[in-house]
């Protein structure tokens, strides 16, 4: 989708739509704002309805400070104004209240960002603002103070958080990115201390920016490759609407009955992927003009040493994820369900998926069908695309339920002899 050929008001609305839909703001909470060329200001207006706004109702203030629409903009619009000011380097600003982010401003705490490197790397470093009356002169003197900081994301005080970036879509991006760091935060401390990645690991990244392919020119598309294209963004859609990964995570694969195999691309928002989208990956060659996941080179090697695994599934879950950055052990054996799918989960070391391949291909067995990555991601496999998925979801599911358990008391796991019996019953 080209985003830049949209409307000022249109991207306004399919944002804050995007925000409201994702229960990451309530119907009167929260303003954004995109600055036009001729210096103009769009925002959102004030008391209307924001889970049924309209490009009508989005309102224009003129660079001599009067207005132009149908409502009154938000009553916030001076701040957003300070920080244009401030940063004419930024093309957009994003005011929101989403619930982890608001508590941790009630808590005067910044989330950490070094908990996994894409945080770090979309949000960068963070900073919090002294609390303010809202629509205030003096709130917006303080946030623009941050901003002339050379901070991109300000925290406010009992408030909620504001984001400054050249474009709506790289705003909300951070904004999902940092409420996601919230979440986590929030469940991680839930089952013991935070492992921290240091500023150099989260700064290096996890790999390269992009696999790194031969283009193929012109390839045949069988209808089975587009029948898989089609159930591959079905389930990618449904992941994000079930916050398995965000609009910057997520790598899903499916292999074709000739050896190759269909990815996701790099770089891509997942909640806008469509099937011409996706990347097809054959005998060291990529589709031309795409760019496959960089995950894509893992992807192959497991295809290649596990001719029983079809489908290969990266992704987030923030529950999940609460394991992968802290010290505590992912134990699938509380329902009968839960161990029949997941079996033995191990965790392996940051980095080990991006920079020893052979060696993450080889921890996967029919008894390991899925690894937690410290500080990193979740990887599922499965002998299908379903089978991934609903792997994946069950041990999202899973791990929610322990982190709920903990108010309630000590888990009881499922006894060694019940497992024995399990395993005979069900032929594991």
């Amino acid at each position: 989708m080209r985003f830049d050929l949209l409307h000022p008001a249109d991207q306004l609305v399919m944002m804050m739509n995007r925000i409201y839909y994702r229960g990451m703001t309530t119907t009167s909470g929260g303003n954004l704002s995109v600055k036009d060329s001729d210096g103009s200001v769009w925002i959102t207006p004030s008391g209307i309805d924001k889970g049924n706004l309209g490009r009508n109702d989005i309102m224009r203030i003129l660079p001599d400070g009067t207005f132009q629409g149908r409502h009154h903009p938000s009553s916030e619009y001076p701040f957003h104004l300070a920080v244009y000011r401030e940063r004419p380097d930024f093309g957009a600003v994003l005011h929101a209240h989403s619930p982890g982010l608001v508590a941790c401003s009630i808590v005067r705490r910044i989330p950490e960002v070094l908990l996994t490197p894409e945080i770090y790397q979309v949000c960068g470093e963070v900073t919090m603002a002294p609390y303010a009356l809202p629509g205030s002169a003096l709130l917006g003197e303080k946030i623009a103070a941050e901003f002339r900081k050379g901070y991109s994301v300000v925290m406010l005080e009992n408030h909620g958080v504001v984001i400054g970036a050249p474009d709506i879509f790289q705003a909300f991006k951070i904004f999902e990115t940092l409420e996601f760091a919230a979440r986590l935060e929030i469940n991680a401390l839930k089952l013991g201390k935070l492992n921290l990645l240091t500023l150099e690991q989260a700064k290096r990244g996890t790999s390269p920016n992009a696999a790194s392919y031969k283009e193929m020119q012109n390839p045949a598309h069988t209808s089975e490759e587009n029948a898989l294209r089609r159930d591959l963004v079905e389930f990618i859609h449904r992941s994000y609407q079930q916050g398995l990964f965000t609009s910057t995570q997520g790598t899903y694969s499916a292999r074709l009955s000739d050896g190759g195999f269909v990815i996701t691309p790099y770089g891509k928002d997942r909640m806008y992927l469509d099937v011409e989208d996706l990347v097809l990956v054959r005998d060291g060659y990529s589709e031309q003009g795409k760019a496959a996941s960089r995950a894509a080179h893992l992807h192959q090697m497991i295809y290649e040493e596990h001719p029983d695994i079809n489908s290969v599934l990266i992704a987030q879950p923030p529950n999940l994820m609460a394991f992968a950055v802290t010290d505590a052990e992912f134990d699938p054996r509380t329902i009968p369900e839960s161990y029949i799918v997941l079996r033995d989960i191990q965790k392996v070391p940051f980095g080990m998926t991006a920079f020893d391949l052979e060696k993450t291909s080889q921890a996967l067995s029919a008894r390991t069908p899925a690894l937690i990555c410290k500080n990193d991601c979740v990887l599922v496999t499965g002998k299908s695309l379903l089978n991934a998925f609903d792997r994946l979801e069950v041990a999202e599911f899973s791990a929610k339920s322990i982190i709920e358990s903990l108010p309630l008391g000590p888990i009881v796991h499922i006894a060694a002899d019940d497992i024995k019996d399990i395993e005979a019953a069900f032929k594991l």
